[in-house]
């Protein structure tokens, strides 16, 4: 797979991990459904859907068992920042769990 896909796949999984960033800010302590329309829940919405668009360009430049796991770096992405930046606790069981999802990431890429 080309450097170039594997860069867009990186882009792809930071547009939809910053969207879920956005969505849970914007979500945060809303209880009345107009509360829920706001420019976070919107701006994540942005992201995600530019997340998905890029990720349906890589899917057709490459094999899909090859672009598929990428889906697991939004993960690691998603919760690496949900304890940066909203403070949630992260055990070290998890941080050897993102670990591993990023070795098997690694492992799947090493053709």
């Amino acid at each position: 797979m080309p450097l170039w896909v594997h860069a867009l796949l990186l882009l792809s999984s930071l547009s939809a991990a910053g969207g879920q960033l956005m969505l849970k800010q914007g979500a945060a302590g809303r209880v009345a459904a107009i509360e829920f329309v706001n420019p976070w829940l919107a701006g994540g919405l942005s992201f995600y859907l530019l997340g998905a668009v890029l990720w349906i360009f890589a899917l057709s430049k490459a094999p899909l068992t090859l672009v598929y796991p990428y889906t697991a770096l939004t993960f690691v992405i998603v919760y690496v920042s949900g304890a940066a930046l909203f403070g949630e606790v992260v055990p070290p069981r998890a941080l050897a769990g993102v670990g591993l999802v990023l070795a098997g990431l690694l492992l799947i890429n090493l053709r």
